[in-house]
Order: C-alpha cells, then structure tokens, then sequence
C-alpha cells in the first residue's frame, strides 16, 4: 500500500533519543552561527529561521550514531581551524574532473573500461546514461555562488599499466583474468590504480579510492582552490569496504566521487524506499516504522509483539498546517509520483561482431537520469564542502551531514543549514572581490538570495520539476527567500 504521508516528523526519532543524542538547546544552536561564538539575550528572531531546519532524524542506520561523542564545529570553531585553506586570489576556482575516458589505442581495453562500469542489473537492452559533468558542473556553480567552477581542460584517461621496473618478461605476471593495476593519466601524471573483484558483485570490477585521490592531488592546478573528480566506475577506500561512494581530502583540496551505486538500476539491491527519500524522509509513519523494525531487530522479537513508538514530538499535519514552512514544502513533494521503471525504446540490432557500443543500447527516460543527477550532485556538494574545511553537521538536518549507506544518503536534505551556510558565507562573501564582483565583504542577506535564486533556477530546468528532490528543494528554497527578505510566498 502506498504511503500517504499525511504527518511531518521534525523532531530527533525514538532511536536518537536511545542513543543519548539529544539536539543542543536554542541558545547553543544560535551561538554555532556567530562568530563570537555566543548567543544574543533573545533567540526568538532565531526560533523563526529554524522553521525550515528540522534538527537531524537520526533514524536506525544513521552515520550520525558513530560520531556523536565528536565536538560539533561551530562558526567560531572553523574560523579557528588552523587546516583550512583560505581562498586567495591565486587559488579561488573549483574544478570538477570529467569521468576519465578509455585508451583508444586498444579497442579490448577501452570494452573493458566500458564494461567495468556497467552495473551488473542494468537491463540488457537499455543504456542508463550517467549524469551529464556539465550539469553537475552548473550546479556546484550555483552551490558555491559566487565562486567560478570549471571543468578540467584535461580528460582524464585510464591507461594499460605496465611496471617499469620489471624489465624480465619471464617476471611478468601472466595471470589470466583482469588486470590488478591500471593507470590513469592526468596531464602528464600517471598514477597507478588498483582494482579488485566487486564483493556484492553488482559491478564486475572496483577501483580503489585512496589511488584516485593521489591523481587528484597531483593534478590539482595551481589556480584550484578545490577539485573534485567524477567517476562512473564503483570504488572501495578498505580491504573491509563492499564500496564507497565519495570521500574528500579536505586539507588537500581535492575529492572523488562515484556516480555508480547512485543509478536507480541498483534500488531493488540496495534496499532504497524511492517513496522517503527528502523530503518525504520526514514522513511520521516512515520514521516510526524504521525505528520499530530496528528495536524488533535488537530485542530479537517479531515486531508485531513490540508496542508502537508514541515519541512526544512536535508533528504537523501536511495537509492541513498552512503555517508550517516545512509543511508546504512537503506538500509539493507528495504530489509528484515516484520515479517509473526503466522502460526500454526499441534496439537496434546487436552488432554482429558482437562488440559493444554506447549505441547498441537504448538510452533510459530522461526522469530516471534526472533522479540519478540529484542524486550525484548532493555528494558532489558534501565532498566539496570538506574541502572548504566542513566537518559532518550535527546542529540540523544538512547536506553536511553524516551518512552511514545510500539509503541515508537519499533521505538527507540538499540545503546547507544555518551553521554550515554561516561558514560559507564566510568564506566566499570575504573573497567576493577576487571572483569579480568587486562588492569586497558585501552584504550577508544580498549574497544568500543571489545564492538561493541560482539554485531555484538549476531547479527550474526542464525535466527537474519532475524530480522530487529538485521540486521539493525548489519550493523551500522559495520559502527561505521570502524567510531572508521577510516576505510571504506562495508555491
């Protein structure tokens, strides 16, 4: 049965509270967005800009749990930081690096590249396009507004690997099966990268994280002030790891980030629930089920035996609280559908070489890749912020916040909260001048409507209104200008 989704849940869950995490009190909350550090005699004025920030769900699986006895950061906290990089006028771009391409030298390498990449579900007959670089491009631009984003000049290629020290060919290991090493090469550098069988086996090889993140670092150009690269391939950072999907060197100013376990071909594996996913992740009956299946797990007793959660929080009903920000926003999110299966378009005909060719595939409905863009670009956005020197977020629901699995991931928010957007605000409003707008620190309420309005107009691009993710962020992005400017709004 379809959830309806008729109550907002915007409080911690049952299992945060099972954990002892409980959200700092208004009055801290308030002095995490000060520079001082500390909070003003009334917090009323800050009570009304948390209407659309609910504090973080922490449901069963949350990364939040494995960090909670870390000290939060704070405005004052990251100013104080002494590893975080300043933008100068000499370092103030972001790069972001095109997925690498295939040595044409050998066809049978570049089919295997090809295949590497391929999710072992993917239907035969259908090519489920991966998120085009541009776009992910044009989104952080609008993120981190007003900094300029690029694309690297240079693509990236992976390359056959060959170890220059072993000159013996009586030495050389002639093993049959994939390679244990490839190169990739950017600009002049060629790094070594090691591969390995995929555990779960939903892809047929891994590349190794931390090796990417080498290539990224000595890539990096002189004018960057953080890059992050993009690839299709699935990736492992530990021998333990089943996969990762992105991770940041923040200190280094680079990041990886992996588009393959985000296609939608892979919900079924991974267990993804596409109808709470944000903002329906706030849904009441979802988040009291996820907590109930897990205190059944732990008490090891069928969870029809166990007595339904009843946490003495705050709810709303979205149907009929018109003067719940949060409420509004989630209104427009129950209307649209789910994203639909992956329906095939007629094929050509299979190559009779048997060669496989993007062509020989036909290409999946233009919501299914949009769903997978929104998807990308969150982690993109997160990554990048490490390299501004974020920590996860602990105050609020955020796009800093700590994930701990794909489901998490898809139930976070793609906003900044009040704490992560003061330290960005910090860190671009004060370099303003060196990206053009010669408005030196300006002013804090213009920058966050520019930056707000950006992203309402990447929102706005045909197809997106279609994604839930992207029309549900849209419409709060709307109510939190009319919050900043103190207007009314009507979606």
């Amino acid at each position: 049965m379809t959830c309806q989704h008729q109550t907002v849940y915007i409080d911690i869950s049952p299992t945060a509270a099972s954990e002892g995490i409980v959200p700092p009190p208004i009055a801290r909350r308030q002095a995490a967005t000060r520079p001082s550090g500390r909070a003003t005699g009334n917090t009323d004025d800050h009570a009304s800009l948390e209407s659309l920030f609910p504090p973080p769900l922490v449901l069963p699986d949350a990364g939040l749990i494995n960090e909670c006895d870390e000290p939060p950061q704070t405005l004052r906290s990251w100013i104080s930081l002494k590893e975080r990089n300043a933008i100068t006028r000499r370092q103030q771009t972001i790069y972001v690096v095109p997925p690498p391409t295939d040595d044409s030298v050998s066809p049978f390498f570049c089919s295997l590249m090809r295949h590497w990449a391929r999710s072992m579900a993917e239907p035969a007959k259908i090519r489920c396009d991966p998120p085009p670089v541009e776009t992910i491009r044009d989104y952080l631009e609008a993120f981190y507004h007003p900094l300029p984003v690029k694309l690297l000049p240079e693509t990236p290629k992976f390359v056959h690997w060959e170890d220059k020290g072993d000159d013996d060919s009586t030495k050389k290991d002639i093993r049959p099966g994939p390679p244990q090493y490839i190169g990739l090469q950017i600009k002049n550098n060629l790094t070594r990268i090691t591969t390995r069988d995929t555990p779960d086996q939903q892809f047929p090889r891994q590349l190794q994280l931390n090796d990417l993140l080498d290539a990224a670092i000595a890539a990096l150009p002189r004018d960057a002030y953080a890059m992050v690269m993009l690839t299709h391939h699935d990736l492992y950072e530990d021998d333990d790891d089943d996969f990762c999907c992105g991770r940041a060197y923040g200190g280094s100013r680079v990041a990886v980030v992996s588009t393959a376990r985000y296609t939608p071909v892979l919900d079924k594996h991974m267990g993804v629930d596409r109808e709470h996913t944000w903002p329906l992740s706030h849904c009441e009956e979802y988040v009291r089920r996820k907590c109930w299946e897990d205190a059944a797990a732990v008490s090891e007793l069928p969870s029809s035996l166990l007595p339904e959660p009843t946490p003495a929080v705050l709810t709303v009903n979205s149907t009929t609280d018109a003067k719940s920000p949060f409420a509004n926003v989630l209104r427009s999110a129950i209307a649209l559908p789910s994203p639909t299966p992956l329906r095939p378009r007629p094929p050509p005909n299979i190559p009779t070489n048997g060669i496989v060719t993007p062509s020989t595939y036909s290409t999946a409905t233009s919501d299914f890749a949009n769903y997978w863009l929104a998807r990308v670009v969150l982690t993109a956005s997160h990554e990048v912020g490490h390299c501004f020197g974020f920590a996860h977020c602990v105050f609020y629901t955020c796009a800093m916040q700590a994930t701990g699995s794909i489901l998490e991931d898809l139930r976070q928010p793609p906003y900044l909260c009040l704490v992560c957007e003061a330290k960005l605000g910090r860190a671009v409003r004060g370099a303003s001048n060196l990206v053009g707008t010669g408005k030196g620190d300006g002013d804090e309420k213009e920058w966050l409507v520019q930056r707000y309005e950006k992203l309402v107009a990447f929102c706005e691009r045909k197809g997106m209104r279609e994604v839930r993710m992207f029309a549900a962020y849209r419409d709060w992005l709307m109510q939190r200008i009319a919050v900043v400017k103190g207007d009314s709004v009507e979606l």
